[in-house]
C-alpha cells in the first residue's frame, strides 16, 4: 500500500470536511466529507483546481482568510475563524514541506460542543 492511499484513507476517515488549499489559494484536495458538504449540500460544481475564493465570495471572508494565511507564514499556528451555520468550529492550519516552507493550509471543521 502506498503513502497516498494511506493518507487519503486517513483524511477520508475524519468525520468533518477537510479542504487543502495551496499558497496561491487553489483547492488541491477535499476529503469525502468536504465533497459531500460542498457538492451535495451546498450545490457547488467541481472545486479541485479552482480558487478558494470561488466559495468565499464575501469580501469580509476573503480578507479574513488572507489575513489568517499571512499570519501563519510567520508563526505557523492554527487559526480559529469562527462557527459555521452547522454549529461547527472552523479552523485553518498551515501545511509545511520537509524543509519547513509553507505550501498551503487546510480548512477543517469540528463539532462545536460549547453551549
Amino acid at each position: 500500500m502506498d503513502q497516498h492511499t494511506i493518507m487519503k484513507g486517513i483524511l477520508d476517515s475524519y468525520p468533518y470536511p477537510i479542504v487543502f488549499v495551496d499558497k496561491d489559494y487553489i483547492i488541491r484536495f477535499m476529503n469525502r466529507y468536504a465533497e459531500y458538504y460542498y457538492y451535495k449540500e451546498r450545490g457547488y460544481g467541481p472545486l479541485i483546481g479552482k480558487c478558494l475564493f470561488d466559495c468565499h465570495d464575501r469580501p469580509a471572508s476573503r480578507e479574513r482568510i488572507a489575513a489568517a494565511f499571512e499570519k501563519m507564514q510567520s508563526d505557523g499556528k492554527e487559526v480559529y475563524l469562527g462557527v459555521n451555520t452547522r454549529n461547527q468550529r472552523f479552523y485553518m492550519q498551515g501545511v509545511r514541506d520537509e524543509e519547513g516552507n509553507l505550501i498551503g493550509f487546510f480548512e477543517r471543521f469540528e463539532l462545536n460542543l460549547a453551549k
